[in-house]
């Protein structure tokens, strides 16, 4: 018993270790994402849907967990690469993510905490993982990457960030989507909100439903300092500001974020998208659940 006990220990021991190995291999990105994924998937129920569309979308070549019922054998036959058929139903039901990559994005205003580009790619990743859970397809928008699903999916999602193979604009570029397909986009929306209305507004009019997640840093909220502050600019153009008394600016800087604020729900109001925001200080978990549980019930109705 007691050689037995020995073994079973050395063999856990083996486990352990090879498992920290493996998981040292992962990027800290995926794994973090992962994380949050597993915590908020607790909480919620995969979706898996059945029924098939008739309406043709396109072809794409067959991936690793793709039915043979779904291959195209006439047009695979043209070619060395197999294809399946997806129908417009399943092009629509995929989730477009999208993170804002522009500069802006690279503040934070403690060396404690993430800042905004990091948090919200831990979110987006976060989110495919819950949406790859569900039996979801999604893909990164701005890339041509055509809607996948199942666990493969991630790590050609995380290439992409890592790659620099994603856009750098704060607001994502115009495509051709097919109509009632949803996205999710993650940035600051800091920009002039006429901007983000006419992107919104094309999509919108094509029938795509979009979730809109503001990441922020507290102190674009609170402007927390006091006393002689230099701000740098962290766009293309952009300069320096010395304010003297950075406190007496403080009432009216909260109003002018308040007032852009509810611009930007007007618009998400306006064309039946939605709004949420997000501060790095804040743990990702349960913007993550609102937003899935949110996704959930557009399925649902």
């Amino acid at each position: 018993m007691m050689r037995e006990h020995e073994d079973k220990k050395q063999e856990l021991s083996r486990s352990h270790h090879n498992a920290e190995a493996l998981a040292s291999g992962f990027p800290a990105l995926l794994v973090a994402a992962e994380r949050v994924a597993a915590t908020v998937s607790q909480g919620v129920h995969g979706r898996r849907r059945v029924g098939q569309g008739e309406t043709f979308w396109q072809f794409r070549r067959y991936e690793p967990g793709d039915s043979t019922q779904q291959i195209d054998w006439r047009q695979s036959a043209k070619s060395t690469p197999i294809y399946v058929r997806e129908t417009e139903w399943e092009a629509a039901q995929s989730v477009w993510l999208w993170r804002d990559g522009s500069a802006s994005m690279d503040f934070k205003s403690s060396e404690n905490m993430s800042n905004k580009s990091e948090r919200a790619e831990l979110l987006l990743m976060a989110l495919a993982s819950l949406l790859a859970r569900g039996g979801e397809r999604t893909a990164l928008l701005g890339t041509g990457m055509t809607p996948s699903t199942g666990r493969s999916v991630l790590p050609q999602i995380l290439s992409m960030l890592e790659s620099g193979g994603v856009p750098s604009e704060n607001l994502p570029q115009i495509e051709t989507l097919p109509r009632h397909a949803r996205m999710v986009w993650f940035g600051d929306f800091l920009a002039h909100p006429e901007e983000l209305d006419a992107v919104v507004r094309v999509y919108a009019n094509h029938g795509v439903k979009g979730h809109l997640v503001q990441v922020l840093d507290p102190a674009e909220e609170l402007l927390p300092y006091d006393g002689r502050v230099m701000f740098n600019g962290m766009e293309n153009g952009d300069g320096e500001v010395l304010v003297r008394r950075v406190e007496g600016l403080r009432a009216a800087y909260r109003q002018e974020i308040a007032r852009h604020n509810d611009a930007l729900k007007a618009i998400v109001q306006r064309y039946d998208w939605s709004l949420a925001t997000h501060r790095t200080d804040h743990p990702p978990e349960p913007v993550l659940l609102a937003l899935y549980l949110l996704l959930s019930e557009a399925v649902r109705s």
